[in-house]
């Protein structure tokens, strides 16, 4: 956790802690803390579990039961919501109105309270039948929580663990107390706490109920690291976790490499999203046209297109890799291994690769960290690395390295965040696939079953590029692509020169685009995008489709002997 504010100060006396009350789910610490409040003659009270594990370590413990007068009752639902408990949290110290209602009602004073609540958040997760999840919603926790913090004058109150350090380190500087400063600051995290609970219970509900847009929404997240600064240096930044499950960018381990920067954190998700993408597992469709399907043959290999279904999935022992620069791929590929992939992904467009973000879906070996050091990069991104990898960037000390252990899942749904002055604008996550969905061949000539393999590529990769967004690819690699342009003519133009260049760059006369695909991420308005495509090899295109003009751009492929699909499906990335 970041250490404790000491921002504010004071000059009254700080409160010596006499009692504190102690109710965690989370025994992780518990003991060494009870230890070191025991030592400054802390009475400790307690409940249940945690009162069960302080006197197994050979503490004295106060049952609340004691203390309230009343027995736990309903299953544990009720026991601490009791004026004994909540008068002792909530009394002002040193006002006479108060002091005297505690005298006539037998209420003691509590000066620390020592709560963490039901993990609701991970019954959830684990996929937890809803009356046992509605069992871990919190009640009295949040109650004392909210009542010591809002007296934060006169009680500490701390809801982690990690906390306990400092706090046993404020009580030996302070001889038994804590000064106003520490515990505000508690108080501030309390307060978080408890928001971010109640926010993971209203969403959870929601989503039980299938409301996509509630009154009120509210996102919360755990610090996970301060950065030196955001997009631009005057800017300050932060990466927050939301404690979604699953591989991603906030949750991989750092193995070495200098501090990690909010765009280096931004370009290393989209190349997780991009490599989850590609590696999806389920890959099935169906070519209409007319009245006849169209779809390769099972188990041939084979350039003729026969009825039926089948999936292009990609094999076992396959990599894909892509390089993502400013937040779009600059280069993907998919290889018998890393190596391979890499260098039909870097092929792309070797120039922009430079200071980029590089992923595998595979851990990465010696030989591929060998080629990837040839060339700036600034984080390598895989679900792991081996011993020989790890050496070869040893020397590169700079290279950010993360491993996360798997990919994110490609078609999970998730809450896409985007600020607006006055508010922000949610959307679900797009995880809109062409997989499983039937794709309309619209031109005389079908697509062959290889291109038809390039054309689902490229479509995923165009997902992934910032609108409006053309993507050339062949073979299982990307040869150009075009992004973020204002005019869609204007991406096929550059998705074009890239391969000139990256061909020249490569020593080869034609360009990459030669015998190559396109798909654009949304339709062709008119004809002539399409034509510049098929002036630079192209062969056959992949469109959602839907344009007013598609009439003219369907008889513009037929003339040029193109073949085109539409997937009925947009992708814009903005």
């Amino acid at each position: 956790m970041s250490h404790l504010s000491t921002a504010f100060q004071s000059d009254i006396p700080q409160p010596v802690i006499r009692r504190a009350l102690l109710s965690v789910s989370d025994k992780g610490g518990l003991v060494d803390l009870a230890r070191a409040l025991d030592r400054h003659g802390i009475e400790l009270v307690s409940t249940g579990g945690t009162a069960a594990a302080l006197r197994a370590a050979g503490l004295a413990v106060r049952d609340v039961a004691d203390l309230t007068g009343f027995p736990e009752m309903m299953d544990g639902r009720l026991k601490t919501l009791h004026p004994r408990v909540h008068g002792g949290l909530l009394a002002v110290r040193g006002d006479p109105a108060h002091e005297a209602a505690m005298a006539a009602h037998g209420i003691a004073p509590i000066d620390l309270l020592v709560v963490n609540l039901y993990p609701f958040a991970s019954t959830v997760a684990a996929g937890k039948p809803f009356g046992e999840c509605i069992e871990m919603i919190d009640i009295g926790g949040p109650a004392m929580i909210r009542a010591a913090a809002k007296n934060h004058a006169s009680v500490a109150v701390v809801v982690d663990p990690a906390d306990y350090g400092e706090l046993i380190a404020e009580l030996d500087r302070l001889a038994g107390a804590t000064s106003l400063a520490f515990r505000r600051t508690l108080a501030r995290q309390a307060y978080g706490a408890t928001a971010a609970y109640d926010a993971a219970i209203a969403g959870w509900l929601a989503q039980q109920e299938g409301v996509r847009t509630p009154r009120r929404i509210t996102v919360s997240g755990q610090l996970r690291q301060t950065l030196r600064y955001g997009e631009n240096p005057h800017q300050w930044a932060a990466l927050y976790a939301t404690g979604a499950s699953g591989p991603g960018v906030a949750t991989a381990r750092q193995v070495q490499g200098k501090e990690l920067s909010y765009n280096n954190i931004a370009d290393t998700d989209a190349a997780l999203e991009l490599i989850a993408e590609l590696c999806s597992e389920s890959a099935s469709f169906v070519l209409a046209s007319g009245k006849a399907s169209f779809a390769l043959a099972s188990g041939k290999d084979s350039n003729v297109l026969a009825s039926g279904k089948t999936s292009f999935v990609l094999a076992s022992g396959k990599t894909a890799v892509a390089i993502i620069k400013h937040a779009n791929p600059c280069g993907a590929g998919i290889g018998a291994s890393p190596l391979e992939a890499y260098r039909k992904a870097l092929r792309t467009d070797p120039v922009s690769a430079f200071g980029g973000i590089v992923a595998l879906s595979q851990p990465l070996d010696g030989a591929t960290a060998r080629e990837i050091v040839k060339v700036f990069t600034e984080v390598i991104v895989a679900p792991d690395a081996d011993a020989e990898a790890r050496a070869v960037l040893a020397s590169k000390p700079n290279l950010r390295l993360l491993l996360t252990s798997g990919l994110p899942a490609s078609d999970a749904d998730g809450l896409v965040i985007r600020a607006v002055g006055g508010g922000f604008l949610a959307q679900s996550r797009d995880s809109g696939s062409i997989d499983g969905r039937e794709l309309t061949v619209v031109t005389k000539r079908a697509p062959t079953s290889l291109e038809l393999a390039d054309l689902r590529f490229a479509f995923k990769v165009a997902k992934h590029v910032r609108s409006n967004a053309i993507v050339f690819a062949r073979d299982g690699a990307t040869v150009g692509i075009g992004a973020g342009q204002m005019s869609r003519i204007d991406s096929t133009r550059i998705a074009a020169i890239k391969g000139k260049d990256a061909a020249s760059a490569a020593g080869l006369d034609a360009p990459l685009t030669k015998g190559s695909v396109v798909a654009s991420d949304a339709f062709f308005p008119f004809a002539d995008g399409l034509i510049i495509a098929a002036e630079a090899g192209a062969t056959a295109i992949i469109q959602p489709g839907g344009s007013l003009k598609d009439s003219e751009v369907i008889a513009a492929a037929d003339e040029r002997g193109l073949a085109m699909v539409f997937t009925g499906l947009r992708h814009f990335r903005h």
